[in-house]
């Protein structure tokens, strides 16, 4: 099972750390940073979704056009079109990347940004919807006509006369870690994305989706993604000293009271399971196992979001992630605080080794045996922590 990496298809070059000095979406740009993850060992780039960025999917359209080999990441919410439609529109954007497509489903942690575009559902009345949204989705894809009539949806007769690429349909990712979305997760995803927790608190919710897969009879193995901000250098002290350096720059600008991320609003109540875990386990502690650092969790507040960073020189994030990977978790999302020199120096210094490491560790091992392996780490996990 190899591991995969993840960065941010950003559309222009703010971060909680420095003002743009790009437009608000600059398509210069945007080809620029997917094409510097594309020549430097990065496997995926995301783009993501809220009520205030530029549509990602004619983003993600604009960078298949420019790239040839990384793989896209279309974030997408169901409440923002019907999804029959939705569905053409990932295969032709498929067909434009050739193949290179994975859809993100979000259901959304934010009920005032949810508003903003017209949805007033209930947070898990949205994960209902997004699970019948995908169920339609997948179906859609397969090109056969079909009726539907559901609790969100109803229609006739529907059939997309344009098939996956090549035969094969985008991918599914999807993330959540409420009750609501354990289920609808184990049931549908293809990949299930987490936050950056503690080692213990991600095998304990891989574990309870893995519960939930079973009792609704998957066979499918679940593929697992997790998310950090990568704070790296050639030495731990320097990574630090760094870290310091990030922190008290989001701090000073939060303390002026600047704009510091026009999508997320660090001034508002965690309403997202996933953040409220995030801010729990910086309540436990500032650092966790190798290199988890959570102060820059605590001072987004509810900002939302992936805020937990792996902190340290390049070899320690090497054997912090690789803790990772044993549990499981195949794909890291990484989004830095300085998006072109971050992905150039991660995917430089600490992607190859990883992938190195990995491909000796799973020489001649079957993917059965590495499943147990991973099931036997989490035991591990859980049993060191209790």
């Amino acid at each position: 099972m190899p591991i995969e990496f993840l960065g941010m298809g950003a559309g222009n070059d703010s971060t909680e750390t420095t003002p743009a000095t790009t437009p608000f979406f600059d398509p210069h740009y945007a080809a620029r940073i997917a094409r510097i993850h594309e020549d430097n060992n990065w496997d995926h780039v995301l783009f993501a979704y809220n009520s205030t960025t530029q549509d990602p999917s004619v983003h993600a359209a604009w960078v298949a056009a420019n790239t040839e080999r990384i793989q896209l990441r279309l974030a997408h919410r169901p409440n923002v079109s019907h999804p029959t439609f939705a569905a053409r529109s990932f295969l032709t954007l498929d067909h434009i990347a050739q193949g290179r497509l994975t859809v993100h489903f979000i259901t959304g942690g934010s009920q005032a940004d949810q508003a903003r575009e017209g949805d007033y559902l209930a947070k898990d009345a949205r994960y209902g919807r997004t699970q019948e949204y995908m169920q339609i989705v997948r179906r859609a894809w397969s090109g056969d006509s079909f009726s539907w009539d559901s609790e969100h949806y109803r229609f006739d007769d529907f059939a997309s006369g344009l098939g996956p690429f090549a035969g094969k349909r985008p991918g599914v990712s999807f993330g959540g870690s409420s009750e609501a979305a354990w289920l609808v997760g184990a049931a549908e995803a293809d990949i299930y994305a987490l936050f950056g927790e503690p080692l213990a608190d991600a095998a304990s919710q891989q574990e309870q989706i893995l519960a939930r897969a079973a009792a609704v009879g998957r066979v499918e193995p679940l593929r697992w993604q997790i998310a950090f901000r990568p704070i790296v250098a050639a030495t731990d002290e320097l990574a630090w000293e760094k870290a310091r350096a990030i922190l008290g720059t989001f701090e000073a600008r939060r303390s002026a009271g600047e704009v510091i991320d026009p999508v997320r609003h660090y001034t508002q109540k965690a309403e997202a399971a996933g953040t409220q875990r995030l801010l729990a386990a910086a309540e436990r502690g500032e650092l966790h196992d190798r290199a988890l650092w959570t102060a820059l969790a605590k001072a987004a507040g509810g900002g939302g979001g992936s805020a937990t960073a792996l902190v340290g020189s390049y070899d320690t994030v090497t054997q912090a992630i690789l803790d990772y990977h044993e549990l499981g978790f195949e794909i890291f999302g990484l989004r830095g605080y300085d998006f072109v020199p971050d992905a150039l120096e991660f995917g430089r210094h600490v992607i190859p080794q990883l992938k190195q490491e990995v491909a000796r560790r799973e020489q001649g091992r079957t993917a059965e045996e590495l499943r147990a392996g991973q099931a036997a780490a989490r035991s591990r996990v859980l049993a060191d922590a209790s």
